[in-house]
């Protein structure tokens, strides 16, 4: 058993998951271009806003890498793009914790406010969130049908034996 045998191919909900890293990849690049546009400082910390949110050049920069590289998982699809939104989503979630405890300190280089904090918890949330849904469904998927005589073959983790197959399983 290997582990690209075991991830989904085609949930219902991939083309929502694309959307909507899609459209948390376009807020960021959006984010970003703000702040390049503004000519910020690249590690100031005197509180620039965008959007709401305090920013710098740096942010700015990470934004849009981030932002291109989620609007490219969409295009991609597949299981490259809910391995990127988990992987960009659970990187949220932990700059949103690193934040919270650097807030108005010497190492919150990326001048994050708390606004930025509840961002990226947000971000993350939706990005992790959606393919660890498709995972899963997919996993109940599969143990509904487990060891059921009708169910299709392929790339679901559950394969069912031909006919010639099981004689020759029997004849061993």
């Amino acid at each position: 058993m290997q582990l690209r045998d075991e991830l989904p191919v085609d949930h219902k909900l991939a083309t929502v998951y694309r959307y909507g890293a899609a459209f948390c990849g376009v807020v960021l690049l959006i984010f970003g271009i703000l702040g390049f546009a503004d000519q910020l400082s690249p590690f100031g910390t005197a509180g620039d806003t965008i959007a709401g949110m305090t920013t710098n050049g740096v942010l700015s920069l990470i934004s849009v890498v981030v932002g291109l590289a989620l609007i490219a998982g969409a295009v991609i699809g597949g299981n490259f793009a809910s391995t990127l939104n988990m992987t960009v989503g659970t990187l949220f979630l932990l700059s949103g914790f690193w934040h919270i405890f650097v807030l108005d300190k010497d190492a919150n280089f990326l001048d994050f406010g708390l606004t930025n904090v509840m961002f990226s918890f947000v971000i993350g949330v939706l990005l992790r969130g959606y393919p660890g849904l498709q995972a899963g469904e997919e996993t109940k998927l599969l143990r509904s049908r487990a060891g059921k005589a009708g169910s299709p073959p392929g790339r679901t983790g559950v394969h069912r034996l031909t006919p010639a197959a099981s004689t020759e399983v029997d004849r061993v």
